[in-house]
């Protein structure tokens, strides 16, 4: 995994701005792709970070790479709990939750809609759009937004221009590991559209 692939789907998250992100990769080794891994999260965990595959086949994984802090923060918030609760996760644990993800990306013929609340999506968007993915649409950027479309537009941007910095940075030879900002979650009322430190 290039720095260049990591950044180009997780710059967000490495910023401190989104909770997590969701990204495939094909390999034609599965070993080889498991001790890059291995290696990435290495470097992930000293700056709160994780990357745990929820899916793999022969050719390719699905990888969650997120801060179990955020998420934690996230699960937290009543209405995302209340849901999750509701279709058989554990919201109180960061662990059991992601793991119970993994579980329902692989027996689900359909993808499971409450990954939203697991990539920092508010969760009013979340339940909208798995109530009609047509109705009541405001937007649509990183996701569909039928809440407030004036905080999603903001993240929108910020999420765009965080990847244009971080992409720049790579191509000028930064690793990635000295981008990574490592930061803490804000509180539940921020947690929309979070920042975290300033961009590097």
């Amino acid at each position: 995994m290039s720095d260049a692939f990591l950044v180009e789907h997780c710059a967000p998250t490495f910023a401190g701005l989104k909770t997590g992100n969701l990204f495939r990769i094909s390999y034609a080794d599965i070993e080889v792709f498991r001790e890059e891994l291995r290696e990435l999260n290495g470097i992930l965990k000293r700056k709160g970070l994780r990357a745990v595959p929820v899916r793999m086949t022969a050719e390719f994984a699905l990888v969650y790479l997120y801060r179990p802090d955020f998420l934690k923060r996230d699960l937290g918030c009543e209405e995302a709990a209340r849901l999750l609760t509701s279709l058989g996760y554990e919201p109180q644990s960061v662990n059991r939750s992601v793991a119970f993800l993994a579980r329902m990306m692989r027996e689900k013929e359909v993808f499971p809609h409450e990954v939203g609340l697991f990539l920092g999506y508010p969760p009013e968007d979340v339940l909208g759009f798995m109530k009609s993915s047509r109705e009541g649409v405001k937007c649509v950027g990183c996701w569909k937004v039928y809440g407030d479309e004036t905080k999603a537009r903001a993240a929108f941007w910020r999420f765009q221009r965080c990847r244009e910095v971080f992409e720049e940075n790579v191509q000028r030879g930064r690793k990635l590991e000295a981008l990574i900002v490592r930061c803490t979650a804000k509180k539940q009322e921020n947690h929309k559209t979070s920042g975290g430190e300033k961009i590097a």
